[in-house]
């Protein structure tokens, strides 16, 4: 099993996913603001909320998955910022070894 910061199992339902489906977030009638790369977990987790009249004992499965994976949308974003900085840094090095 491959495990993760705090310990927890990797669930691989969690995974943001770049593609989305645009159009059943459209008739969903999705703020654009939670259209990320999780929205396609979101999409069920407010359909069972909305049928089972937004109990907080209910859904839970949905809303750790949903939550899991704007976790690791935010892990991947620091990953991608550390590699940035590297790139930036290396640059900056090159140029100021040329003068």
């Amino acid at each position: 099993a491959k495990f993760k910061m705090g310990g927890h199992h990797h669930n691989p339902e969690a995974e943001p996913k770049a593609e989305q489906n645009v159009q059943a977030m459209k008739d969903a009638h999705m703020p654009i603001a939670f259209r990320d790369t999780c929205a396609h977990l979101l999409l069920p987790l407010n359909k069972c909320r909305r049928q089972t009249y937004y109990m907080p004992t209910k859904c839970g499965h949905e809303r750790h998955t949903y939550e899991e994976c704007e976790y690791n949308a935010y892990l991947g974003r620091i990953e991608a910022k550390k590699q940035q900085d590297k790139i930036l840094a290396s640059r900056k090095a090159a140029i100021s070894e040329e003068n």
